[in-house]
């Protein structure tokens, strides 16, 4: 009997055996797998291994992350295969967010560019905005006028205006660097005709200005926990995050100073995070709403009529 011809293995033998994920979704299954085994940290925009593997995978094939599902049995290119590889190197080994890596983050569905001169967006008020701050803001429609103080990156300003087409919105903000990547989010969403970007410490370049409603996302991470944050934390700016040593020393100058900034009957959003066992101690008088937001009520709402001054 003759001998019998080996051939050649095929392209995509030769690619499984070099170790080159078959589909879309074995490659995110095994970037996963890695991002785990390095043990970062998470809660820019993600909440797991997944996830973040997921947001890499989707930037390395273009598409948008609630696309991957239908490209799961796709094969990636080389060139795909490579980006997604280059980016789990670099998040293992630099400890930054993916964010930053591809230099978007999506929040409330919306895009927005972001590196790190600003905080990767994260608000819980973003979630109280699908619903136009009902109930707590009785009519939408007569909103005419909206601030978003601490506005980093300028997500809430940009928020804000999808949600309430009738207001200005003026995004302020004491960092330079945040206010250019402000900007740019607001130029990309096409929306310079009805947000202006401030400068200002708090209300202090303000003038006096009035707003029927002003949302708030300041610095309240406290000293203590600024001492403990994980590697990717402190890749954002210290000046977004650092609250002082209770985590409120941005808040109480807010809550001192909005009275004389809303309208009657306006309203003022603050988010504090997990501070608001330290609020209520610092405000024992005032009647701040806690909305249930996110699976927690890390934010709290009030009227003109609620605020001290």
């Amino acid at each position: 009997m003759p001998p019998r011809r080996c051939s050649a293995p095929g392209r995509g033998a030769r690619r499984r055996a070099a170790g080159t994920p078959a589909t879309v979704a074995d490659s995110i299954a095994r970037c996963a797998a890695r991002l785990a085994r390095a043990r970062l940290a998470y809660g820019h925009g993600t909440a797991s291994a997944a996830d973040e593997a997921a947001v890499l995978a989707g930037h390395a094939l273009g598409v948008r992350p609630e696309r991957l599902p239908a490209l799961a049995g796709r094969r990636p290119t080389r060139a795909q295969a490579a980006a997604l590889e280059r980016l789990v190197e670099r998040r293992i080994a630099e400890r930054k967010p993916a964010a930053y890596l591809v230099r978007e983050a999506w929040l409330a569905g919306v895009r927005f560019y972001v590196d790190e001169r600003v905080i990767v967006p994260r608000s819980h008020i973003a979630f109280l905005l699908r619903e136009r701050l009902a109930p707590w803001l009785r009519d939408p429609r007569r909103v005419r006028s909206a601030l978003d103080l601490c506005t980093g990156s300028g997500c809430l300003a940009v928020l804000l205006a999808r949600a309430l087409r009738r207001a200005r919105i003026d995004a302020a903000d004491i960092s330079p660097d945040a206010l250019a990547v402000a900007r740019m989010n607001v130029a990309r969403h096409r929306l310079t005709g009805r947000i202006r970007t401030v400068r200002s410490d708090l209300f202090a370049g303000l003038r006096g200005r009035r707003y029927d409603l002003i949302v708030c996302n300041p610095p309240y991470v406290t000293a203590g926990a600024m001492r403990r944050l994980p590697a990717e934390y402190r890749h954002e700016p210290r000046l977004a995050l650092a609250g002082g040593r209770d985590g409120l020393a941005c808040v109480r100058r807010v809550v001192a100073s909005a009275r004389r900034h809303l309208n009657a009957g306006g309203v003022i959003v603050v988010e504090v995070g997990a501070g608001r066992r330290r609020v209520e101690r610092a405000f024992p008088r005032s009647a701040f709403l806690w909305p249930e937001c996110n699976g927690g009520a890390a934010v709290f709402i009030a009227t003109r009529e609620d605020l001290p001054g």
